[in-house]
């Protein structure tokens, strides 16, 4: 992996980095990130459910989120700067606080991304049938189509980085071009009020809405959720172009993106039909959208940027995901042989098609045992949860490394303790009003979610004799005076 996981006690269980250097460029990372966040398919699950919270004042509530997303972005391009590894929060959260809470923060990482995955291939069969204008809810259709594609992603993250990032950039340029597309002819036909939309107010430009009456904290809980995900532009930081600066980079440049397209999205598309039928028709809410604003056909193709929002976010879950478990594998924290990669293709083959398969597996288990349908979906109502703890543990973790820093000038206490402080203050407060808003089942399948992952930490720490949990604290050498210093 990276020179400080070799150089580590002169151990052969960290191998020297073997992904494909230098493979992508920063533009194809901030694709990558963005896909991950899933843009169509975030504001499909979402939009229905933000509007009627704040009452319309969406636009401001998705651009405030869009400032801790930012801090906390910058924090994993700073952490970037030091280490460039795969395993990023993992080993950023254990070399510079605790090796025990960094296998749990990489517990939570590989949770979260292949709860998140699943949770898209479940929904991918209804959209790829809805652009061929079916809507059948066969399940073995839907089993067909969700395995086909994600065996398809399997086969391309196998293949290599460079394939994966050019099919990724062609389907975001189709599913963005569209999504905008109908944005713009939304915030149209609302400013010319064209029959049927909801016409704009001066409560669109509020926090809290029209007449006062939206809830902020319930608004900004989505909005988070919708952000979820940019954080994998640094997960494939070791096959980048200047893999300790562009990923970091990237990463900043997609939270930016996201909320730009979230916002121009949600605004643009909210008042096209009346709030009676957005909430009546929220299963099925951008090609309801679609049809209400271009008829039929173009119904289908808002269902296509739908389906390639879900192809495209399976695709980089289980590239993501496949090189955490790398990550953690290379240190014996995870079984060794999670750790080979090929010789031919430069990917980690044995975790990407571990990840692929389990996320098939899931897949089929959640659509054909309803029993289980319930408390998967308790599992996945936490999945943000999940991001949110992994966050707030790289924002700390980015305050501990550089605590000399944050002593030694104003600017570098702002950037690197205040910043990172208040977004992770943000988070914490987020986590704990969704908490609390939970029902008893998301809790437990919450707190079910942390003990697995300390099970599997005590495995690793006295079964495996993981080196990983021998690792020193670490922090930024920079002396007290040192300013903005060298990565600034």
């Amino acid at each position: 992996m990276t020179d400080q996981s070799a150089a580590l006690a002169g151990s052969s269980t960290a191998p020297a980095a073997r992904l494909e250097p230098d493979a992508i460029g920063v533009a194809q990372d901030t694709v990558i990130g963005m896909a991950s966040s899933a843009p169509a398919a975030s504001i499909a699950l979402t939009m229905p459910f933000l509007v009627a919270a704040v009452a319309y004042g969406s636009g401001p509530i998705i651009i405030i989120t869009a400032i801790p997303m930012l801090i906390i972005a910058n924090a994993y391009r700073r952490l970037n700067l030091w280490n460039a590894n795969c395993g990023a929060s993992f080993e950023w959260v254990g070399r510079a606080i605790s090796p025990y809470l960094g296998y749990l923060t990489g517990w939570l990482m590989i949770a979260a991304y292949i709860i998140a995955t699943v949770s898209g291939v479940e929904v991918l069969g209804p959209s790829v049938l809805a652009v061929f204008g079916s809507n059948s809810t066969s399940t073995w259709a839907n089993i067909g189509i969700g395995s086909g594609v994600a065996l398809v992603m399997l086969v391309i993250a196998v293949i290599g980085i460079k394939i994966t990032a050019r099919a990724q950039v062609s389907m975001a340029v189709v599913e963005y071009a569209i999504l905008i597309g109908f944005a713009i002819v939304g915030l149209i036909a609302v400013a010319n009020h064209h029959s049927g939309t909801y016409s704009f107010s001066s409560g669109w430009l509020s926090v809290t809405g029209i007449g006062g009456r939206g809830n902020a904290v319930a608004g900004f809980l989505i909005a988070v959720f919708m952000f979820t995900g940019w954080d994998g532009t640094v997960y494939v930081n070791e096959e980048v172009k200047h893999r300790r600066a562009n990923p970091g980079r990237a990463a900043m440049l997609a939270v930016g993106l996201l909320a730009i397209i979230y916002t121009l999205a949600t605004v643009g598309l909210q008042g096209t039909v009346s709030p009676a039928k957005l909430q009546a028709n929220s299963a099925d809410v951008l090609v309801y959208v679609a049809n209400a604003l271009g008829g039929g056909s173009w119904a289908k193709v808002m269902a296509l940027s739908l389906a390639l929002s879900v192809v495209a976010t399976t695709g980089t879950g289980i590239v993501l995901t496949a090189r955490m478990v790398y990550g953690m594998a290379s240190y014996r924290a995870l079984p060794s042989f999670l750790s080979n990669v090929s010789r031919r293709y430069k990917t980690p083959v044995g975790a990407s098609i571990i990840v692929g398969v389990l996320i098939i597996a899931l897949t089929w288990v959640y659509l054909l045992a309803t029993s289980v349908q319930n408390a998967f979906d308790n599992v996945v109502d936490v999945t943000g949860l999940l991001f949110a703890i992994f966050y707030i543990l790289t924002a700390l973790a980015t305050i501990v490394f550089y605590r000399r820093r944050v002593f030694g000038g104003v600017w570098d206490a702002l950037v690197l303790g205040l910043l990172p402080l208040g977004a992770a203050g943000f988070l914490g407060w987020m986590f704990v009003k969704s908490v609390q808003e939970a029902d008893s089942a998301e809790r437990w399948s919450l707190i079910g979610i942390v003990v697995v992952g300390v099970v599997l930490m005590l495995i690793a720490r006295f079964v495996a004799n993981s080196v990983f949990f021998q690792i020193k604290r670490e922090s930024d050498p920079a002396p007290v005076a040192a300013g903005r210093g060298r990565h600034s």
